[in-house]
């Protein structure tokens, strides 16, 4: 059986996503998953993530950034895939 391809995804998550332990939520759900990449609070009050893993996995994790944690009130998720092969995660992280 194959290995399966590792795939990029990065996120924009808005809504009430900072001060509410979202980014801790996201390492949480992705670590769980086996997903690597990062998490980061931006300017504009969104949470920015990036992660890597299989396109199962990212889904997965997708589904967890749309729910959020519970004290937290997602409005909007956008999603861009990364093709180029410049990055390459070992952890998941907060920044």
């Amino acid at each position: 059986m194959a290995a399966q391809q590792d795939h990029t995804v990065q996120w924009l998550v808005s809504g009430l996503v900072q001060g509410v332990g979202f980014r801790w939520y996201t390492w949480s759900m992705a670590s769980r998953l086996g997903v690597r990449g990062w998490a980061r609070n931006c300017p504009d009050g969104s949470v920015e993530v990036m992660g890597q893993g299989t396109l199962e996995d990212l889904a997965l994790l997708e589904d967890a950034l749309r729910r959020g944690p519970p004290a937290s009130d997602v409005e909007h998720v956008e999603k861009q895939e990364i093709t180029d092969e410049m990055h390459t995660f070992k952890t998941f992280e907060i920044k």
